[in-house]
C-alpha cells in the first residue's frame, strides 16, 4: 500500500469528488445554505477525499466513503490539527465531514453507522466571552443541524441577533412582522418596557431577510417575526436547546449560553473602544452600574493575555 500511496496525490481526481460537487449543488439549491457555508463544507469534503486517497493509497469512491472507519477519521483530524487547525475549527471540520458522509449514505439509499469519533477537546478555562469565530460558528452549526431549511435560517437569524446586536432572547422573540423590512437600525423593547435603538450590521440583516423570505407562515402585522415549527410564537426554551446542542457538537464551553452571546457582544465592543454610556444604551441597562461589569471582564481578559505573553509574568 505504501508504494501505491506515494503514487496518489492531492491533484488526483477521485470519483468521490463528483459526489462532493453534487453535494454543493444540494446544499445551495435544496437546503438553501449560504455561499459561505457551502464553500466551507464542500472544501472539507474535498480535503477528506484527498487525504483518504493518500492515506489508503487507493482511489476514493462513494462506496469507500461508506466504509470509512473511525481510525481513518481520527487520522484525518490529526493531520488537520498538525496543520495548525484549532480545537474549535477542528470540531467544525468534523461536523462538515459527518454531514458529507450522511449525504453519501442518503445518495446511496442506505443507512450506515457513521464513525464514532469525538470532537477535539478545547482546554477548559475560566468562563470568558465567546470569540467572534465561536459565536458565528455556533450560529452556522445550529442552522446546519435544523430539520428544515427555514428553521435553520430562523435559528441563524436569532443567534446572530443576540451576538451581533446584543439582544436578550426575550427581546429577539418579541419582534414582530412590523419590523420588516429590516433597516440599518432596529427598535427593541426591553425590560420594564424600555425601548432602545440598536444598529443592525449587514450580516444580521441578511440572515433575517433570508429567514423571512422562506418562512412558510405569513409574517404580517403583529404576528411574531420568529415562529415555531407550527407557526405559533417561538418558545425561548427552543433557542436554549438549539444553542446547547450546537455547543456540544462544537465542544464549546457550557458557559456559552444564549445570554453569553449578548455578553460577548458587549465585551467585544468595549475592547474596541466603545464608551460605557454608549454601551449602556445599546444593552438597554437601566443604570450605568449594570454596564460597568464589562470593564472587569475586559480587564480580566487583558490580564490573561499579559500572563500568557509576558516573559516575566
Amino acid at each position: 500500500m505504501a508504494d501505491s500511496a506515494q503514487s496518489l496525490t492531492a491533484t488526483d481526481r477521485h470519483p468521490a469528488h463528483d459526489l462532493a460537487g453534487r453535494w454543493a449543488n444540494y446544499l445551495q439549491h435544496d437546503r438553501r445554505r449560504s455561499a459561505h457555508t457551502v464553500r466551507a463544507y464542500v472544501a472539507t469534503a474535498h480535503r477528506l477525499i484527498d487525504f483518504l486517497g493518500r492515506y489508503r493509497g487507493e482511489m476514493v469512491s462513494s462506496e469507500s466513503l461508506l466504509a470509512l472507519a473511525s481510525t481513518d477519521l481520527r487520522a484525518f483530524l490529526a493531520q488537520r490539527r498538525s496543520e495548525g487547525l484549532g480545537a474549535s475549527s477542528a470540531a467544525r471540520e468534523l461536523s462538515g465531514v459527518r454531514a458529507f458522509l450522511k449525504h453519501a449514505a442518503d445518495s446511496a439509499g442506505t443507512h450506515v453507522q457513521l464513525p464514532r469519533t469525538r470532537a477535539p477537546k478545547r482546554p477548559r478555562t475560566l468562563p470568558r466571552p465567546a470569540s467572534p469565530e465561536d459565536a458565528v460558528n455556533l450560529a452556522e452549526d445550529a442552522k446546519e443541524a435544523a430539520s428544515e431549511p427555514w428553521i435553520g435560517a430562523r435559528d441563524l437569524a436569532i443567534l446572530l441577533l443576540l451576538y451581533g446586536a446584543g439582544l436578550r432572547v426575550a427581546e429577539a422573540l418579541s419582534l414582530t412582522a412590523r419590523d420588516l423590512p429590516i433597516g440599518a437600525t432596529l427598535r427593541v423593547t426591553g425590560k420594564r418596557a424600555k425601548t432602545r435603538v440598536v444598529p443592525i450590521v449587514p450580516m444580521v440583516k441578511q440572515a433575517i431577510e433570508q429567514y423571512a423570505a422562506i418562512c412558510p407562515y405569513p409574517l404580517a402585522g403583529e404576528a411574531p417575526l420568529f415562529v415555531g415549527a407550527r407557526g405559533g410564537p417561538l418558545n425561548p426554551d427552543i433557542v436554549r436547546r438549539v444553542v446547547a446542542a450546537a455547543r456540544r457538537r462544537l465542544d464549546l464551553p457550557d458557559s456559552l449560553t444564549p445570554h453569553a452571546l449578548r455578553h460577548s457582544f458587549a465585551t467585544h465592543l468595549l475592547a474596541r473602544g466603545a464608551d460605557l454610556r454608549s454601551l449602556q444604551e445599546l444593552l438597554g441597562h437601566a443604570s450605568l452600574s449594570s454596564t460597568q461589569i464589562y470593564t472587569a471582564v475586559d480587564a480580566a481578559r487583558l490580564l490573561d493575555v499579559y500572563r500568557h505573553a509576558h516573559p516575566r509574568a
